[in-house]
């Protein structure tokens, strides 16, 4: 199980990953990272939906009610151009994060 305060601290680096690939919802949001996380990281919407009003505040993304095939309303995310300027900070620091514990990781076995 991964702990609460790495889900939290990877939460918005995942959202926006997701959006990167093109307009969605919210529903679709939860069974995608689900399906990406083999199972390991399993959103409600009460966590979701949180964080997507605070990217929107925030300009990193925008949103706007549709229609679904079947004829009900479904509010629809989208990433901004602010929002992959964003993603893409976010991702040089978990990419740095990475590498130092790729480092110590292997520092560690080669000591043992």
């Amino acid at each position: 199980m991964i702990s609460k305060a790495l889900v939290a601290a990877s939460t918005k680096p995942l959202l926006l990953s997701i959006l990167l690939d093109g307009e969605t919802y919210g529903y679709r949001i939860i069974k995608q990272m689900k399906i990406l996380s083999g199972g390991h990281l399993e959103w409600s919407f009460g966590m979701l939906y949180p964080v997507l009003h605070r990217l929107e505040k925030d300009g990193f993304i925008v949103s706007k009610w549709k229609k679904s095939d079947k004829g009900r309303l479904r509010k629809y995310y989208r990433l901004t151009d602010s929002g992959q300027r964003e993603l893409e900070r976010e991702k040089n620091q978990w990419l740095t994060v990475n590498e130092v514990f790729a480092r110590l990781w292997r520092s560690s076995e080669v000591l043992s």
